[in-house]
Parts: C-alpha cells; sequence; structure tokens
C-alpha cells in the first residue's frame, strides 16, 4: 500500500553564507523573523525595513536518505512552493517550478543525499516575463500579473507589499508499488432523491498488470468497478440522501467517501473525503429589471449574505486549521452565508473548504486574477490551465463550493480603466475567462456554475459593470459620493461594496508602539494603503458629523459608526429589494495585518462595530425605514422559513425623549418574502430635533429614522448609569443615549463584548456581555464607553 511520510524536519534556509533553522511549511520572513534577521514587518514602518527579501535569491535544504527497498516507486511530493524554484537532489536536477499555485511531484526512486530547494527572486521572474511578452497595464505599479503568485503580495490597498517565497505548504515522501490513485473526480448529484457520487479516476502505474479493481464507499452504500488502462469510473448510489443546505436554511450532512484501488485482494492507495448532497443553479434569466443573477440551492432561491475573503495573513503558511475555523465560525455568527474567495489571493486549503461545509457558508470561489491585463503567452497560459485543471478536482468534493468566478474586475478594467487604448491587440486575459476557464470547468465540473468575472453584466453587449445586468461593484460611493448614494439604484448583484474604519485601539497600540496616535501620525499614514484614503474617511465623516479636532480617541469612534452606518445604508436598502436584489457582499470580512480598511475583523482578529452590525444586518429578519417616491415606508424583511405576523409600533420622538405621537399597525409578510407598510403622514419626524421608532412586538426588532445628519442634531447631554459584574457591562439610560459602544479592548487587550453599536431610549437599558476581563471596575468601563454627544 502506498505510504507517506512528511519531509516537515531538519530544513534550514542559507542566509549570507549561514544557516538558519527552518520550519516547513512557512517561509523565508517568517523563518528570517524567528531568527531575528528582521523586525517584525507589521509593527511600525517596518514593512519598508524588510523589502529587500523579496529581491533576493533563496535556497531551503534537508537531507533526503536513500528509501529502503520495498517498493517499485518513491516520489518527492511538494504540496506548495512560492514560486519560482530549482529543486535539486544529490546534486541531480529534479525540476523547476514557478506556480504558487500548483502542487508537484517527482520520482526520486534510488535517490538520495543533499535536497535543495532554491528560490528566485519573484521579482527577478515577473521582469523577466515582462520582457518576453511586453508590458500590461494594471491597477498598482508591481508586477504581479507576470507571475503566478498571490497578488497581494506585492501590496493592495488594505495590504503591505511583502513578497516572500518558500514551502509554504507540506511536502512528502510517497513510496508506492504497482499503481497509485492519480487524480480522483468526484461528481456529486441529487437525482430523484437519491444521491449519486460519480468517481471518474486516473491511475499513475509502474507498470501494466491486470487485475485492478475500485471500490467506493458512501455512508453504507458499496459499488465496484474494474479499471483496464489508466482510468475508470466507479458510481455509488445512496438512497433518500439527506440534502445539505446553506446555514439557515436546513442542515449540513456530510457523508464520508472512501475510495480504494486494489491489485487482486491487495490494497494501493486509499483516498478519503466527504461530500454533501446538494443541487445548486445560477438564474441568469432576463426579467423586466434587466439581467438576475440568483443563487438556487435545492430549488431554494437565496439573497446571499455574503462578505469578501481575503488570506487571512500575509503569510498564508501562518494560518492553521483553528484559525480557519474561528474567523469562518465569526462569519456565520454574523449572519453571513456566502463567503467569496476573492481573486487577488489564493485558492484556499482544504481546511477553509472543511470548515465551511460544517458551518453551512456557501463559497463563490475565483479563480487568481485581480486588477490588472494578465498576458496570454507562455510561460503564462500552460500556467494557468495546469492549476485551474488541478484546484477544480481538488476543491470538487465540498458541497460549500457553489460558483466559479474568472477574475476580480479585469473585464470592467478593460472597459474603463484606458487599458483598451493602451492595450491595442497585446492579450489582456479575455482568453482566459471567455475561453480557458469556462471549458476547463465545464469539462471537469459541470455540476457548478462558472461566471466569467465580477462585474459583470453578461455581455459585451452592456457595460460590465451595469448595475441592472449580473454582479455590480459599488465603489463610486465610498471613492467620490456620500453613503446615502447607495439607495440611488437598485443592482442585481452587489459583489463588493464598502467603507474604511481604523482597526480597534489595542490593535493599533501593538502594531504602532510608542507612537503618540493621531489620524496623520507617521504609523496609521503607513498603516492607511489606500489612494488617499484618510481624506476620503475624512470627506465620508465630515458629511455626517462633526469632524473633532485633535482628539483621535473621538475620531476613531466616530470612523467605525460611519463605517457601520455606511454598509447599513447599502444592506438595508439593497435587501428591501429582493428579489430584484439578490444578494450583497461586503468588502471585507478580514484582513491580513493591522491597517486601515474595509474589514468588519481587524488584523489581529478582534471585531470592530460593524461586525456587529453586520448580526442585524443579516439576520433572518430586519426592519428598515426606506423611502418609496413621496412616501416613508417601514420594510420587513423576512428570510426565514416561516410566516411573520405581528404588530408594529412606531413613535414619533423628540430628542429630549418626549413621545410626539405614536401608533400601532399590524405586520404579515411571507416567508423568504419583503413586506413594506407606509408610515403615516402624522408620525414621520422633521427637523433636528425629531426621530421615529418602530418596534416589532414581540421579535424584539427596532428600527431607528433620524432625518438629517448627526451634525445636525441637538443631542441631549448623555446621562446613564453603569454597573458591572465579572462578566457584564450594564448601562441604564435617563436620557437619548445613540450609538453606545463599549471598546472592550479598552479594558483589557483580550477583552471582547457581544454587542457593537446600541440605541437606548430614556429608561432604557442594555447589557452587554464581556469574555477576558480579568478585573472589573465601574470606572473603566464607563472610559471604555462611547456615544453621541452635543455638537461642540
Amino acid at each position: 500500500m502506498l505510504q507517506a511520510s512528511p519531509l516537515h524536519d531538519g530544513w534550514q534556509l542559507r542566509h549570507e553564507g549561514r544557516a538558519l533553522p527552518a520550519v516547513v511549511p512557512g517561509c523565508v520572513h517568517t523563518d528570517l523573523l524567528a531568527a531575528g534577521v528582521i523586525p517584525d514587518p507589521f509593527l511600525g514602518v517596518a514593512e519598508s525595513e524588510v523589502a529587500w527579501v523579496g529581491r533576493r535569491e533563496w535556497t531551503y535544504g534537508t537531507e533526503l536518505p536513500a528509501v529502503p527497498s520495498g517498493h517499485e516507486q518513491t516520489d518527492l511530493v511538494f504540496d506548495g512552493l512560492d514560486t519560482v524554484a530549482e529543486i535539486t537532489l544529490g546534486g541531480q536536477l529534479l525540476g523547476r517550478v514557478r506556480n504558487m499555485h500548483r502542487s508537484y511531484r517527482f520520482d526520486v526512486t534510488g535517490l538520495g543525499g543533499p535536497l535543495s530547494v532554491r528560490f528566485v527572486s519573484a521579482y527577478a521572474e515577473a521582469e523577466a516575463v515582462r520582457g518576453k511578452v511586453g508590458d500590461r497595464p494594471a491597477a498598482y505599479t508591481e508586477p504581479y500579473q507576470y507571475v503566478r503568485k498571490m497578488a497581494c503580495s506585492f501590496g493592495w490597498d488594505w495590504g503591505p507589499t511583502l513578497v516572500t517565497a518558500g514551502i509554504w505548504r507540506p511536502v512528502r515522501v510517497e513510496r508506492w508499488s504497482t499503481a497509485r490513485l492519480a487524480r480522483v473526480r468526484p461528481l456529486v448529484s441529487v437525482e430523484h432523491g437519491v444521491g449519486v457520487v460519480e468517481l471518474h479516476v486516473d491511475v499513475e502505474r509502474t507498470r501494466v498488470e491486470a487485475g485492478l479493481t475500485l471500490q467506493a464507499r458512501v455512508g453504507g452504500a458499496l459499488a465496484r468497478a474494474e479499471i483496464a488502462g489508466t482510468s475508470g469510473v466507479v458510481r455509488v448510489e445512496v438512497p433518500q440522501a439527506a440534502l445539505w443546505w446553506p446555514r439557515g436554511y436546513g442542515e449540513q450532512p456530510l457523508y464520508d467517501v472512501e475510495l480504494t484501488l486494489y491489485h487482486g485482494n491487495a490494497t494501493l492507495d486509499v483516498w478519503r473525503r466527504r461530500v454533501g448532497f446538494r443541487s445548486v443553479e445560477l438564474d441568469t434569466s432576463a426579467d423586466r429589471h434587466g439581467t438576475g443573477f440568483t443563487l438556487v440551492v435545492n430549488g431554494e432561491r437565496l439573497f446571499a449574505r455574503g462578505v469578501n475573503w481575503i488570506p487571512d495573513d500575509v503569510f498564508p503558511s501562518r494560518v492553521t486549521r483553528e484559525r480557519y475555523r474561528k474567523r469562518l465560525r465569526q462569519a456565520a455568527d454574523a449572519g453571513v452565508d456566502l463567503v467569496r474567495v476573492w481573486g487577488g489571493g489564493i485558492y484556499e486549503s482544504e481546511d477553509f473548504y472543511d470548515a465551511c461545509d460544517e458551518l453551512g457558508l456557501l463559497v463563490w470561489q475565483d479563480f487568481p486574477f485581480a486588477c490588472a491585463a494578465y498576458p496570454e503567452e507562455q510561460p503564462l497560459r500552460g500556467e494557468v490551465e495546469a492549476e485551474a485543471r488541478e484546484n477544480v478536482v481538488r476543491l470538487m468534493p465540498h458541497p460549500s463550493l457553489v460558483l466559479w468566478n474568472g477574475n476580480n474586475e479585469n473585464l470592467w478594467g478593460f472597459r474603463d480603466w484606458g487599458w483598451e487604448e493602451r492595450l491595442g491587440s497585446d492579450s489582456w486575459g479575455e482568453g482566459y475567462y471567455l475561453g480557458v476557464l469556462p471549458r476547463v470547468v465545464g469539462e471537469l465540473d459541470p455540476t457548478r456554475p462558472y461566471t466569467a468575472g465580477s462585474p459583470w453584466s453578461g455581455s459585451w453587449g452592456r457595460h460590465p459593470n451595469d448595475p441592472a445586468h449580473g454582479t455590480h461593484h459599488s465603489w463610486e460611493v465610498w471613492n467620490r459620493a456620500d453613503y446615502a448614494e447607495y439607495r440611488s439604484e437598485v443592482p442585481r448583484f452587489v459583489a463588493e461594496f464598502g467603507w474604511q474604519a481604523p482597526p480597534a485601539h489595542a490593535t493599533l497600540r501593538r502594531a504602532l508602539p510608542g507612537e503618540e496616535l493621531a489620524a496623520d501620525s507617521p504609523g496609521m499614514l503607513h498603516h492607511q494603503k489606500a489612494e488617499d484614503g484618510n481624506g476620503k474617511l475624512e470627506r465620508g465623516l465630515a458629511r455626517h458629523f462633526a469632524v473633532p479636532e485633535g482628539d483621535f480617541d473621538r475620531w476613531h469612534y466616530l470612523t467605525q459608526v460611519n463605517q457601520a452606518r455606511a454598509v447599513a445604508t447599502g444592506i438595508e436598502h439593497w435587501r428591501s429589494h429582493w428579489p430584484v436584489c439578490a444578494g450583497t457582499i461586503l468588502w471585507q470580512l478580514n484582513d491580513c495585518w493591522p491597517v486601515t480598511s474595509w474589514a468588519a475583523i481587524d488584523g489581529d482578529g478582534r471585531e470592530k462595530p460593524l461586525y456587529h452590525e453586520l448580526r442585524r444586518l443579516y439576520a433572518d429578519r430586519l426592519l428598515t425605514f426606506q423611502v418609496r417616491g413621496e412616501s416613508l415606508v417601514l420594510a420587513a424583511v423576512n428570510q426565514s422559513a416561516e410566516r411573520w405576523r405581528g404588530a408594529l409600533s412606531l413613535r414619533r420622538m423628540s430628542v429630549a425623549g418626549e413621545v410626539v405621537a405614536a401608533g400601532r399597525v399590524e405586520l404579515e409578510v411571507g416567508a423568504r418574502a419583503v413586506g413594506e407598510v407606509r408610515v403615516p403622514a402624522e408620525l414621520e419626524p422633521a427637523g433636528a430635533k425629531e426621530f421615529l421608532v418602530a418596534d416589532a412586538d414581540p421579535d424584539g426588532l427596532r428600527a431607528v429614522r433620524f432625518p438629517v445628519p448627526d451634525r445636525e442634531i441637538a443631542y441631549p447631554t448623555p446621562e446613564f448609569e453603569v454597573s458591572v459584574t465579572p462578566v457584564a457591562v450594564t448601562v441604564a439610560a435617563h436620557t437619548l443615549v445613540r450609538d453606545l459602544l463599549l471598546q472592550a479592548d479598552r479594558l483589557q487587550p483580550g477583552a471582547r463584548a457581544d454587542r457593537g453599536l446600541v440605541t437606548l431610549l430614556p429608561g432604557e437599558r442594555v447589557t452587554i456581555h464581556v469574555t477576558g476581563w480579568e478585573t472589573p471596575d465601574v470606572a473603566a468601563a464607563r472610559a471604555a464607553l462611547y456615544c453621541q454627544e452635543p455638537a461642540r
């Protein structure tokens, strides 16, 4: 039987004539950091001090003993090499590689001795390829489009430029005889209530030998098939298979699949995975609103409550199975049901998709192309097809994976960013997105839909980012307008939108040690990578709040409030227009280092107020005030499977806390539907001294509408009492207290609160549960509480 032995110990990294201990899997930066050769690039401005690392060649080495006899073939297998490398064993060249997104296998039968993996600088490779194929435009100046490496290694508008190298995924030695399972391609479907797993199998042989058979077991079902040459198919049927559903729609049953390759009665190799039975379609049919983009799982049409995912660390080898699960658990707890793996990153590890399978998180997987014109000549073209073929097959078992996407913003870039004129007749990637990739997906994985890009209207006959057709990226608002402009259109599917805010205070204190924090302090500016990012933050803030001068803590709080408000404005509006709009994917869930960005969870894993706001925005039921023509309505969004019946109480109130007028209406909304109740004219708030409150009884849901920006509201001086226990902070309001926020990390860096922004009416109270706070204290709790105050 095939025997696999990890080859992770005993590696060294050679640096300036000396050998440093190396961790495999890992990368050059983490090894240099562990050895004290470089400072932590996440702290202060140290990123700039380590830029030289990406310009050097690096060599990893270990000793590979001669493998004892007993098997006919021995293979050396690398699951991932980042990126351009030459591999030698005992002075003999095994091969040269140039793609981070692929695995590699070398026959080392009978060989042993020093094993060396020499990495060429990714910059050197990229410049060499550019010299061969010619210049291509991109959104950034670094040459990421010329090398098959994680694009955001070269920096992004939220990420550092840390171009690393290394053995970033596991390496092992495999010993086998007669034959092994070279590729297993599972097609999983549901046919009239029967779960079907059709395993298409390729084998590699050391010799031609009769009597090879396959046995597949799925749950309690069993099937066998013979292999005459180098491929075969075995089909297993599972009667009454339980369906796998996205979270919020049902359970996530997973079935163990075990495929065994036999020679006679001898076991040669075994392949094990888990699958889930479900159907998935993408409805892009035309209607009176344009062209739809609606995911349909098991016949159920979904409004996708999504987040964009970037690599959780700029050095992906540091992301453990536990870290994936924690981050994705955070997403699920916020009401998210879809995660888009963005095209400037990587095909994630099995741990990522395993967690999504178990949590019921749908996965939209980009192919790794982002914000650039990608040459289609060799050596890139062959690499692109090879990596696509490998990763499509690798990820096929996962029921969470529901959509393949060709690229991020490249079709849009061609049309709008001046590329079309610059490129002339040069290739730029269209042949990948409309040719190679749909062909590969159609051939290997016909069970899943493919879309050419995001955004993409479905045809060159329309603008690629036309909101009425297909997917739309809404970035004009953040870049140039007030977030109230989100309400000006109803896209069919919003695949990117977002608003920036700084990370948590404790994250900043760790990342910028010793610095006096200010919006424009050296470290803050270095950890702001967006073009004119602080300018956009300031302008966006000034439209709604009196911008505090010289008060960093207040600025920090208000920018985080403004981020939550901006995202709420968009999601509430778009969800209220279901089924015309069929999904929102927030940019972004996570960060790869401590930075001011669009993320809901910062680079140290701390949850911003936006994260907690998502829990309200992405809940199955949502109340929101919306304007329809000349009328103010209360929209009740019901994404649950049950009809929503109840009473709505409405109060027109003064900011001083008096009820000016009140009313009560009955609510009834069907399952997976949106209902609207018109607000009576006498209840509409007027001017800067009034607001409107709607409460859904007995659901406990609330919507609040202030008719003017905060900077015009005459807020009262907030008055409230604070009490603490070892696990909670309770606030009792005597006045209106708007946007109350407990910044738990100010109590203790490891402390976490279970909720974010909350608005209290006079006489109301809220209990905020806190974990990780060792010494509860009322004065400390009061100092960590922020809320809206009268204009100064």
